[in-house]
């Protein structure tokens, strides 16, 4: 498969381990003397509309990419601790409580 880097930017990446939607593409790591990609950089998510910042943005290598599709990446990746805690009420969730 070939593709173009505007072609990853807003694919949604989910975890299969255990199905954790991690977020959107929205960079990507390249080594400049290699020519080669080292990671995706998943965006954080954003707290109150914005408003309170956002979570820290997540580094995916590029080896644990399993599955590149036409909306989606599946990735082998263990998602960091935040991503993996059961829902919270909207409040919770709200001010990061």
């Amino acid at each position: 498969m070939i593709a173009r880097v505007d072609d990853l930017y807003e694919k949604e990446v989910i975890c299969i381990k255990d199905g954790t939607r991690l977020g959107i593409i929205g960079d990507i790591e390249i080594n400049t003397s290699t020519g080669s990609v080292e990671s995706i950089i998943i965006c954080g998510r954003r707290k109150m509309f914005g408003i309170f910042g956002r979570d820290e943005d997540v580094i995916v290598p590029w080896c644990c990419i399993q599955v590149f599709g036409d909306d989606i990446v599946l990735v082998n990746f263990e998602p960091p601790r935040h991503y993996t805690t059961q829902k919270q009420g909207i409040i919770s969730k709200l001010f990061d409580l």
